[in-house]
């Protein structure tokens, strides 16, 4: 009955076991035996060397990564239904001291080239305006939209251009990869990304993130790790968070979880085809519903976002089987 977001989903058992495993004296903050996993296990599954760091929350993840992408006097672009702008309560204004947001649009809330290329336009190349220093895409978007590989690769390439650095917000980047059937290597790093903020809580996971760094951003580790420190997201017992971001790797029950997911949010889909206000490529379905029929579906116990005047969004998660996703389509096929 709840669809309200997957960040209240419960933290699945492989989770919860290597949170216990874990439970034993080592090494302080990221120097324990998990934390040094951390690089060689994402190394494998994007197929390159990866440097990766744990953090508690996903606004820290992207605001580290702005933070040390885009200096004090510059900007970053992103769409104006970011997450970053709309729902981090300036986190990255905050980490970055002072960087500013331009806001570009898209449909689907995925960033149009042509939009990242009006924006560039606009600033002069002149110490009074702030220079441009990053673009940042959602994957999935905050509409549910994926980007495909040739997509992500076209921004990239503006990016490589222009002298801009890419940051990926990736809190549902498992249910994206899972609707692609991609190699992760290819919405990533081999199509221009620098930094990916890879999200595990969304996905089964209980109170970490990871943030990915390919190619040269791999250098700026040593000054993330600064910041991490200073913003007060460094852990002093980290190897917890490292545990819960393995047991997610391990057998890839991150691609497992995101496809039950995903698979939830077809279901519904399929049921209100008439009422899509976007394409269902993730675990987000947004349809159009009148008030009266909002009540009648939280008379019955669903819950769910309103979502603008006369929209909803409903989120499904890794832990709800089709046993407990049908009752709400079925509800939403016979208003």
């Amino acid at each position: 009955m709840r669809f309200f977001s997957d960040n209240a989903a419960s933290v699945c058992q492989p989770v919860l076991n290597a949170l216990a495993a874990a439970n034993s004296v080592d090494t302080a903050y990221d120097d324990d035996a998990l934390s040094q996993r951390l690089d060689g296990a994402f190394s494998e599954i994007f197929e390159t060397d990866v440097t990766a760091l744990w953090v508690s929350t996903g606004t820290a993840a992207n605001a580290l990564a702005l933070a040390a992408l885009c200096p004090p006097h510059g900007a970053i672009v992103c769409h104006e239904e970011a997450h970053i702008q709309n729902d981090e309560c300036g986190a990255p204004e905050f980490y970055t001291h002072g960087a500013k947001l331009l806001l570009g649009k898209g449909d689907g809330a995925k960033l149009a080239p042509d939009e990242v290329e009006r924006l560039a336009a606009s600033i002069r190349d002149d110490v009074h305006q702030m220079q441009i220093g990053a673009l940042s895409i959602t994957q999935a978007s905050e509409y549910g939209m994926v980007y495909s590989p040739d997509e992500v690769r076209t921004l990239g390439d503006l990016c490589d251009a222009l002298g801009w650095n890419l940051h990926m917000d990736g809190a549902r980047f498992a249910n994206a990869v899972a609707h692609r059937e991609c190699a992760p290597a290819d919405i990533t790093w081999r199509a221009g990304v620098d930094i990916l903020s890879f999200g595990c809580v969304k996905n089964g996971g209980m109170s970490a993130e990871a943030l990915l760094l390919f190619g040269d951003a791999r250098e700026k580790a040593a000054e993330i790790r600064y910041r991490r420190k200073r913003g007060g997201h460094l852990l002093s017992k980290g190897r917890y968070l490292a545990a819960q971001i393995l047991a997610m790797l391990d057998d890839d029950l991150w691609l497992t979880n995101a496809r039950a997911a995903n698979a939830g949010a077809r279901l519904i889909a399929k049921a209100a085809p008439d009422r899509l206000v976007f394409p269902v490529e993730a675990n987000e379905v947004f349809i159009t519903l009148s008030a009266d029929e909002a009540a009648s579906l939280r008379a019955a116990g669903f819950d769910f976002y309103d979502w603008g005047i006369g929209e909803a969004r409903f989120v499904t998660s890794w832990d709800q089987g089709a046993e407990e996703v049908r009752p709400l389509a079925e509800a939403i096929a016979a208003l």
